[in-house]
């Protein structure tokens, strides 16, 4: 069984990216991972402060994972299976790699404006040799349709 892992985040490209993996997941009878990471906080002197930002933090990346989960099932795919994870996210990213060797692809989009973010950058780059599985780049600026037709 194929296993696309997504990336989730509030931006546009992490939307295509979902979209293009839970529909090229349908047609393989695949499934679907969705990690959402929460950054790490800026240290604060006051420990009660610290924790009350980490778990907003945390919530929020959780809902926003939740959300996109439901949104994938009213649209007919299988319950993705979701992490939420605390760190810098492509050290994040490397580790869950690391513990999930079933994971098929890597699934990111690409800004439709701006250059490629941190994470296309990074395993694109030299770290691609050390890759176990592939990295799909989805363009931001696909449509419903291309994304299907692309999916095929």
């Amino acid at each position: 069984m194929r296993v696309y892992l997504v990336i989730v985040d509030d931006s546009e490209e992490a939307l295509v990216a979902m979209q293009y993996a839970a529909r090229r997941a349908a047609r393989t009878d695949g499934a679907l991972h969705l990690l959402a990471i929460v950054p790490p906080q800026e240290f604060n002197a006051f420990a009660g402060v610290q924790a009350t930002i980490e778990e907003e933090a945390r919530a929020r990346a959780e809902t926003l994972v939740t959300a996109a989960a439901g949104n994938l099932l009213s649209q007919g795919a299988k319950m993705p299976l979701i992490s939420v994870r605390v760190g810098e996210d492509i050290k994040v990213v490397g580790k869950y790699l690391e513990e999930h060797p079933e994971v098929s692809a890597l699934v990111l989009g690409a800004a439709r404006e701006s250059g490629p973010g941190p994470l296309v950058v990074h395993f694109t780059g030299s770290y691609m040799a050390k890759m176990a599985c592939p990295v799909f780049v989805i363009p931001g600026g696909l449509d419903d349709k291309a994304i299907e037709k692309l999916a095929d």
